[in-house]
């Protein structure tokens, strides 16, 4: 077999490729969207509530605050003064809460339970006369017309006024005096996450989520008034240390709830659901304990996404898992980002937000006249 051809060497040198030059691209500074988790976020909303920042907790207590916390603690859990400051027992407000949310309770329904508390009913009426529900220049004197002007909403934030209305008015707050009004916010807000994680994740009473995110704020405002109070004051300051009031806060405000609860007479269920709070960075058993955790979490997040201390991305992202399908998630955000109404403004046409609230006054008819005079 003949051998293979001999491959003559083609002329000239072979050129090897240069290497690429090094092009450097100049990438913009991306910003990271912080997660907040459960710790942060209420570390966060304190200092909202106090008008202090705080650093991140470091499990120990300053031992000069030792005294003045026990001091405190003391006066607040004797009875005597347990009995001043628990707000009185809304007889009507479960009643009237779980009316409101029966979709088969007529307006008609609704009237004689209003109808058993004076002042709620002059509540309703001064509100469903104001420039921000009424829309005609006939006045609205009767329950059953005042309950179609509000609507559920409007008589729901009705009751949180008159509820609300007695221990809003704190003296000595110094740097803190938004906290009546930041806390209830994140009352309000944290039953617009709890109803329906109660009614479509764990099954649960809704109206009973609902309730207990009130009684949760309604504690911390009660415990913050007590220690205003009690608590000493610090060497060489006029105000409480924040930090002393974020401690008792901390540690204090969801036994005060459960407290509260059980004076009211809340059921078995609801009870467990407040204690259940009470054990920090653990996850309720029950479903009405954590349907009311994870509307507080969510409650608090939007709060700061409120007060511009977080971005909607970061809101969202810090979320806890709901278990609610896409579209349920969005509807509640959109409820639980939506402008929160000051129940003093309710309580108090003077400071309406939105727009003066004008005096009730009866229709211009002889008869009328007959009976003002």
């Amino acid at each position: 077999m003949p051998a293979p051809p001999v491959l003559q060497a083609a002329p000239g040198q072979l050129q090897l490729p240069t290497e690429a030059p090094v092009v450097e691209v100049q990438v913009p500074d991306v910003p990271q969207v912080p997660i907040l988790d459960c710790a942060e976020t209420l570390r966060r909303l304190r200092g909202l509530e106090l008008g202090a920042d705080f650093p991140a907790p470091s499990g120990q207590r300053d031992r000069v605050q030792e005294p003045i916390v026990a001091a405190a603690l003391a006066a607040i859990g004797d009875p005597v003064s347990q009995r001043k400051y628990f707000p009185r027992r809304p007889n009507l407000l479960p009643e009237l809460i779980r009316a409101i949310n029966d979709e088969g309770v007529s307006v008609r329904q609704l009237v004689p339970i209003v109808a058993r508390d004076p002042a709620l009913v002059g509540n309703l009426l001064r509100v469903a006369n104001s420039s921000y529900y009424r829309v005609t220049q006939r006045a609205v004197e009767t329950i059953e017309r005042a309950i179609v002007v509000l609507g559920s909403d409007g008589l729901r934030s009705v009751m949180a006024a008159a509820l609300m209305q007695p221990i809003f008015h704190v003296s000595g707050a110094g740097g803190a005096a938004r906290f009546p009004e930041i806390v209830w916010e994140h009352a309000v807000r944290s039953a617009h996450a709890a109803i329906p994680h109660a009614a479509l994740v764990e099954r649960a009473n809704p109206f009973a989520a609902e309730l207990l995110t009130l009684i949760s704020g309604l504690a911390e405002i009660v415990l913050f008034r007590a220690v205003l109070e009690h608590c000493p004051r610090s060497a060489g300051r006029e105000d409480i240390d924040p930090a002393v009031i974020a401690s008792i806060l901390d540690s204090h405000s969801a036994s005060f709830a459960w407290h509260i609860g059980a004076d009211w007479r809340l059921s078995e269920e609801m009870l467990a659901a407040l204690e259940e709070q009470m054990v920090s960075g653990s996850e309720p058993a029950t479903p009405l304990g954590r349907s009311l955790h994870f509307g507080r979490r969510a409650g608090a997040l939007a709060v700061l996404h409120a007060n511009c201390l977080i971005t909607d991305a970061s809101l969202r992202l810090s979320l806890p898992p709901s278990g609610l399908s896409p579209t349920h998630l969005e509807s509640m955000l959109k409820r639980l980002l939506r402008p929160h109404e000051d129940p003093r403004a309710l309580a108090n046409p003077v400071s309406a937000p939105r727009g003066e609230f004008r005096e009730h006054r009866r229709a211009a008819t002889p008869e009328a006249s007959r009976r003002a005079a």
